[in-house]
């Protein structure tokens, strides 16, 4: 009867994957893909699989597929910042190269999801409340951001980068940003510096408060008092720093340092400091944060605290599919309370 028996000389019953990538003579991967749409396939490799498609009749139920295993094998990189942040800022490509290198061996999708206004988180909310993830990377992420706990609610497996405040229910990978603030401080002090200035990244975001408190630790572990004047926000762009550098020359004119919380902000500050006709390291040395190209390529060569961000994209996906492989409620709590601090190093140049 029609239906029974053997389909030429294969097993009877449904087809599958396996039987077609045999018969195509590619890797299981690959047929995968040609089923999926993706133009990392070439032609003649694409002709072969829909032709051992259409020979063993296969009919890829992708959609009953993904509800059985309650999968989409795909996950979000959502970063709660304009686009035009993400391409300014080194950090976030460098972190972009290590999400995409632990996923590099895997059939997983990676999607990148901007949620820098409120319209974009309205849109980003439908999106995942349909469940078209499997889990969610939050980058950049400020303490009063509502996407994590949106995640927490809707059950989808997510990773943070840096917590949001000492008590971080979700898994997160961060640096130490507290001993890269202080290591930066006890350097210039370690120079002879003795009116050293910082400028600090946004204070809603965790990470940031940290280094300043570095700061603090290292100042009051040398017995300098704290002047809060040489304090002042900067928020990570290149604009914030020159704004801030300005206003620190303003208020605290005899200052001999400049501790700026990212490398962004360290060249905004350098501008404004060479405009001014102060000499640097001779009138005021300069450290940055993030030892990124920027550092390496100022005039003169920036110090700056190395942070390990690529290693931090690939920590931060490992533990996401982690917690996707294997949803059981014991396993999902003990990967809730997994908080990884990566070390940061003081990289020394000219500007210091």
């Amino acid at each position: 009867m029609a239906g029974h028996g053997t389909r030429g000389g294969r097993s009877a019953g449904r087809p599958t994957l396996e039987e077609v990538a045999a018969l195509a003579g590619v890797g299981r991967g690959t047929v995968s893909r040609v089923i999926n749409g993706s133009p990392r396939v070439s032609d003649a490799t694409r002709a072969a699989v829909e032709a051992a498609v259409a020979e063993l009749g296969y009919v890829p139920n992708t959609a009953a597929r993904a509800l059985a295993a309650n999968r989409t094998d795909a996950i979000a990189l959502v970063v709660p910042e304009p686009e035009t942040r993400f391409f300014a800022e080194p950090y976030f490509s460098d972190m972009l190269r290590g999400v995409g290198a632990e996923l590099s061996d895997t059939e997983m999708q990676l999607l990148l999801i901007f949620a820098g206004s409120d319209r974009e988180r309205r849109r980003l909310a439908q999106y995942l409340a349909a469940h078209r993830v499997d889990g969610v990377l939050l980058v950049s992420v400020h303490a009063d951001d509502p996407l994590p706990d949106l995640l927490d609610s809707l059950g989808i497996p997510a990773v943070i980068s840096g917590p949001r405040s000492e008590h971080e229910a979700l898994p997160s990978v961060d640096s130490d940003n507290y001993g890269g603030g202080r290591s930066a401080v006890e350097h210039l002090l370690d120079r002879g510096r003795t009116t050293i200035a910082t400028i600090s990244g946004r204070s809603d975001v965790y990470g940031a408060q940290r280094r300043i408190d570095g700061y603090r630790g290292a100042l009051e572990a040398a017995g300098h008092e704290i002047d809060e004047r040489l304090i002042v926000p900067g928020d990570f762009t290149e604009e914030g720093g020159r704004r801030a550098m300005t206003q620190l020359l303003e208020t605290c004119p005899k200052l001999d340092a400049v501790f700026a919380e990212s490398d962004v902000m360290a060249a905004g500050a350098r501008q404004v400091l060479r405009e001014r006709g102060r000499r640097i390291p001779e009138d005021v040395a300069l450290v940055g944060y993030d030892d990124s190209a920027i550092a390496r390529h100022m005039d003169p060569p920036l110090t700056s605290v190395r942070q390990p961000i690529e290693q931090m994209g690939r920590a931060m996906t490992g533990l996401l599919l982690e917690e996707i492989a294997d949803r059981r409620p014991t396993v999902s709590r003990t990967l809730a309370r997994r908080q990884l601090v990566l070390p940061t190093e003081l990289v020394t140049r000219a500007s210091s």
